[in-house]
């Protein structure tokens, strides 16, 4: 196996703060890109203060922001344009996630850049996109599940919308899809030697997901019901039912072989046949919270071992983290940093028999590359201390 990265050479600038961007950035920096985080010269990116702090930076902050550094770069400030000109002459690929307009006022939006390397590439990540009525309308990741009509499906069959534990607009609609739109032009430059400016919302993003539910509105016209989806509790098989103890157990015993064995296993045979028959589903769906209340969650464990039917606990954190399959496949990292001491993290979810995940840099420190970046780039030390007397940097 091969420590060389698939994406390394690559150079990125990445101008975005809180969520979304800089974990489409810790996507890439993990396989290899080269991530130079742009910071302004106040306050940074605000999540090195939200959340939890640890010594000097939060663990929100430390979580996705490893493999990366950092610069401080005052960009309203004439030579901090200048130095943004110099540095995307190397570092050819852009991500931010300012409101639409402001990277044109700011005399570095993908008209200018463009001008000065024709190989650019600007991802642009915004709630609503760079154009239509909400272009600059302000939001977070609940205004666009609702928004998207996520929300008005996600929750108990008669009762109220229900928020999902993470940000699905944010990471799935936005920062995934920021960074295979990154990859996709990257892979068309190498083909045409040509930039481009990509123009991903998160809005957009997460409304992609519809794709089966909306494939049936299209075809039925019919508003699909919470709690009476397919995958969202219309089936008794496709459930979550609460234990003797107060805890939880998801079944999803979709296919028919996993069925028949779970009611095999509950020694209820007389449910193979109504598996999908709505006029039983609420009926059935009784039954078994009746039935799963009689035992404790380690019981039914216990009761399903060696049982192939797609049966699984739902688990806190503590229990996900110390899960045999979760250190297995070394999902739970320990890092060491400079400062805050060791640190574990998620890992990569991403397997290569080609390559290997590995932590080139922890987490930087606000502006901790900022000399070393602009001597690469071709800057004299007394040039840069004219700038840290400016405040440019």
């Amino acid at each position: 196996m091969s420590n060389l990265q698939p994406l390394s050479g690559f150079k990125m600038l990445d101008l975005s703060r809180l969520l979304p961007g800089p974990f489409c950035s810790l996507i890439l920096a993990d396989l290899g890109m080269e991530v130079l985080k742009i910071e302004d010269t106040d306050q940074g990116d605000y999540m090195r203060t939200m959340g939890p702090i640890k010594k000097k930076d939060s663990a929100y902050f430390l979580s996705i922001n490893r493999n990366k550094k950092s610069m401080t770069l005052n960009l309203k400030s004439k030579e901090g344009k200048e130095i943004f000109y110099r540095l995307i002459e190397t570092y050819d690929i852009v991500l931010e996630g300012f409101r639409p307009g402001v990277m044109d006022r700011l005399q570095i939006g993908y008209s200018e850049l463009k001008k000065r390397n024709p190989k650019v590439i600007l991802c642009s990540l915004t709630g609503y996109g760079q154009d239509g009525p909400y272009q600059n309308r302000s939001g977070h990741d609940i205004n666009y599940l609702g928004l998207a009509g996520i929300l008005e499906m996600t929750g108990p069959r008669n009762g109220d919308p229900i928020l999902p534990g993470v940000q699905i607009a944010d990471i799935g609609g936005g920062a995934l899809m920021a960074a295979i739109g990154i990859l996709s032009a990257v892979l068309q430059r190498e083909k045409t030697g040509k930039g481009q400016h990509l123009d991903i919302a998160m809005f957009d993003g997460v409304l992609s997901w519809l794709s089966i539910h909306a494939a049936r509105y299209f075809s039925e016209n019919i508003l699909p019901k919470r709690g009476e989806m397919h995958l969202t509790g219309r089936y008794a098989c496709y459930q979550i039912y609460k234990t003797k103890d107060n805890r939880y157990i998801s079944l999803g015993a979709l296919e028919p072989k996993f069925w028949e064995n779970f009611c095999h296993a509950i020694k209820r045979e007389d449910l193979i046949a109504k598996q999908l028959i709505d006029e039983e589903q609420l009926e059935i769906i009784e039954e078994l919270d009746r039935l799963f209340k009689t035992k404790t969650l380690e019981e039914w464990i216990e009761c399903f071992k060696g049982v192939d039917t797609c049966i699984e606990p739902v688990l806190n954190l503590k229990e996900v983290f110390q899960h045999p399959q979760v250190i297995h496949r070394k999902m739970v990292i320990e890092i060491d940093h400079p400062v805050e001491g060791k640190i574990n993290q998620i890992g990569s979810p991403i397997k290569s028999s080609r390559f290997s995940f590995e932590i080139r840099r922890p987490p930087p420190l606000r502006g901790e590359h900022t000399v070393e970046v602009l001597k690469e780039v071709g800057y004299t030390e007394k040039e840069i201390q004219q700038f840290k007397e400016k405040r440019v940097i």
